[in-house]
């Protein structure tokens, strides 16, 4: 083949580099920098959101919005079982503790039943959480109707984890600005990349002024460095937000583009006894990763995976859910039927384990051809001859 298929890599086509050569002519190359500002703003309008703060990285914007929830040592955070270890850096920065909250099969998003379960046992405890971090995975959104009532029920806010789903929609309304406070990631596989970054996204001037005060230091306004309170160094650089610039404004073809590779799997992969993950009749998605689902035990997403690697095309399993993890081997762990007190690495009506038992991720990046496609394709029919 000559070169390596990754799985989603950068694709810059719009004015990338206009921007980033207008930041280095100027000399605006430290953090602050009028492409910082512009993207931010920009990104807020996209979203028709108040206010929106460029940082360091998704996971930096999650920490800061947990530290802004008052989320201390030994609080219950609520986290999507199934997901990125990034959404769950700021509940262990701030020392609190995680419970797991199972997927529901159509979205592979956070289960609505397995939510209300773990809030009724919280309660029960009289330690309701200090907040629900709920995912919008691989670019689906999360079924907002169902899940959000039932946070509002307990009192609790919610931190949406929309680092996958830039450019989605749930009923015409952006992800990102469906929690108390939300999150993206522009992380150099994301459909938006600034080669490393993220966004904090608030309805609140004052919730994101004081998470842009922490995120640059927690600097006082004087002459000298005075200090009152302990910040972070999270801010992100005025070269990182141009590629921002440039990429937001390409967005819609990005979107296209990977709508289209999704239908093209599903047609070159129609026969075999997979399927690629549709959206869930009240979601929609940015076609971020696409998702090869194995209706057989004759060949696992391992064997997929080997293949593909051998002919050099990068795939990956699916996010090992959380509650399988080591790290988090005695963490609580919600399912629609069950709360497990003290840990499991393998629970029998888990959905997440199911999901990661048959699934894969397949490359879905922007730029991929016809040809690739069809030796993406070939490779897979292989695994079944």
């Amino acid at each position: 083949m000559g070169f390596r298929i990754y799985l989603s890599p950068p694709y810059l086509c719009g004015k990338e580099r206009e921007y980033v050569n207008q930041a280095i002519d100027s000399n605006w190359v430290a953090p602050y920098g009028p492409a910082l500002g512009a993207f931010e703003k920009e990104m807020a309008r996209y979203v028709h959101i108040e206010s929106a703060l460029a940082v360091s990285s998704g996971t930096a914007g999650i920490h800061l919005a947990l530290r802004w929830l008052g989320v201390e040592a030994g609080d219950y955070v609520f986290c999507q079982d199934l997901t990125f270890i990034g959404s769950l850096g700021g509940v262990m920065y701030e020392k609190a503790v995680p419970v797991f909250i199972d997927s529901e099969p159509g979205s592979w998003n956070m289960s609505p039943a397995a939510l209300e379960r773990a809030l009724k046992w919280a309660k029960a405890q009289g330690k309701l959480p200090k907040a629900v971090i709920i995912v919008d995975l691989y670019g689906e959104s999360a079924d907002w109707d169902r899940l959000l009532p039932i946070c509002r029920k307990y009192g609790v806010p919610v931190v949406e984890d929309a680092a996958e789903a830039v450019g989605t929609c749930y009923k015409g309304k952006k992800c990102g600005t469906f929690g108390d406070i939300g999150i993206f990631s522009f992380n150099g596989n994301k459909i938006i990349t600034t080669s490393g970054g993220g966004m904090v996204l608030a309805n609140n001037q004052l919730t994101i002024e004081k998470m842009r005060f922490w995120a640059t230091q927690a600097r006082e306004p004087e002459v000298w460095y005075e200090h009152k309170e302990y910040g972070y160094n999270y801010r992100m650089s005025n070269i990182c937000a141009a590629i921002g610039l440039g990429q937001l404004e390409i967005l819609p073809e990005k979107l296209r583009l990977r709508k289209q590779i999704h239908q093209r799997y599903k047609e070159l992969l129609s026969g075999l006894p997979v399927r690629i993950k549709g959206v869930a009749e009240k979601g929609s998605s940015n076609y971020w990763l696409n998702l090869l689902i194995l209706d057989t035990d004759a060949v696992t997403p391992l064997d997929v995976v080997t293949k593909l690697q051998n002919a050099e095309i990068e795939s990956r399993p699916t996010w090992k859910p959380m509650h399988m993890q080591p790290l988090f081997e005695k963490a609580v762990y919600v399912t629609d039927e069950n709360v497990y007190e003290n840990g499991c690495l393998t629970a029998p009506d888990s959905v997440s384990e199911a999901i990661f038992a048959r699934t894969l991720c397949l490359p879905s990046g922007e730029a991929l051809t016809e040809e690739q496609l069809q030796i993406i394709a070939n490779e897979i029919i292989a695994c079944f001859e």
